[in-house]
């Protein structure tokens, strides 16, 4: 099925979740309206009350530029509904993922740009295209992200035409995702896109991951796992998932003698009616890593 046609004005909305960016943010700015002359766009950064001051340096930014917006919000949320919000307040047709830490060069922006306006649906920055690559990883890292590919293609069919599935840099139309429900567990918005998503056309671009400038990012072990947890959850294989997770607490309820399920019952009587009680927890994530 082909994508809809977004109800969004024609241009772009380049999506930008952060915490503790200050030391980032304006040269990030700066690089991204230089890489957008002549384009319709605007800047929406989703900040989770970081107490550096990012989003009071991003609201001056937006006095200056005029097509900055900020989404302000009260505490530390999480970086996958950082996304949702953020994509909740575009106003353009297409809409663009990126990270605030200089990682993801918005040099870039354009070449994904031009590939959508030649018909592509999804356009992904990829480490593993031909002429991509990363720096500064040692070998355990590199085997980890490769490891996280391989399993990302072993169990969700829908990702294994894409060498970079697990990307944070991305682009997409506003009418592959329009009026889905999306729910990333932690950080992986593009494996939702990919799965979820109404898309005929998929591109790569290349490009090289260099390590932050500034500031610091560690890939933690429940990171890991809620990669994992978010793969069976999309491939929906729930005894697996809810294995991962742990088992559900046990909801008990005694049943009084008089009850009229209870006439007749012997030792039945003094047990309590248990049943699987379904429990959530919200999964938040520190800081964004590219696996």
């Amino acid at each position: 099925m082909s994508s809809e046609k977004s109800k969004g004005l024609r241009g772009l909305s380049v999506v930008v979740p952060t915490y503790n960016e200050a030391e980032n943010v304006r040269e990030l700015m700066e690089r991204v309206e230089s890489s957008l002359k002549g384009v319709d766009f605007e800047v929406i950064v989703v900040d989770d009350s970081s107490p550096d001051g990012t989003a009071e340096i991003a609201e001056e930014l937006g006095k200056i530029y005029g097509n900055v917006k900020v989404v302000k919000r009260p505490r530390k949320m999480g970086l996958a509904s950082a996304l949702l919000e953020g994509m909740k307040a575009a106003r353009y047709d297409v809409v663009a993922v990126m990270d605030a830490d200089l990682q993801h060069p918005p040099e870039l922006l354009p070449k994904l740009l031009e590939k959508i306006e030649k018909g592509y649906d999804v356009v992904i920055a990829s480490r593993y295209a031909e002429g991509g690559g990363v720096e500064g990883w040692t070998p355990l890292r590199r085997l980890m992200s490769k490891g996280a590919t391989l399993l990302a293609h072993a169990i969700l069919p829908k990702t294994r035409g894409v060498k970079d599935p697990v990307s944070g840099f991305f682009m997409f139309k506003r009418g592959v995702v329009e009026g889905l429900n999306l729910n990333p567990i932690g950080y992986k918005l593009l494996l939702e896109v990919l799965v979820r998503g109404r898309h005929d056309k998929v591109a790569e671009v290349p490009y090289v991951f260099r390590p932050r400038k500034r500031g610091e990012s560690k890939l933690s072990t429940k990171e890991m796992l809620d990669y994992v947890k978010h793969l069976l959850y999309l491939a929906e294989l729930r005894p697996l998932k809810h294995a991962l997770a742990g088992a559900p607490k046990r909801v008990c309820k005694h049943r009084p003698a008089s009850s009229p399920r209870a006439v007749g019952a012997s030792s039945a009587l003094s047990k309590p009616n248990c049943h699987r009680g379904v429990h959530t927890k919200q999964l938040r994530v520190e800081r964004h890593v590219d696996i």
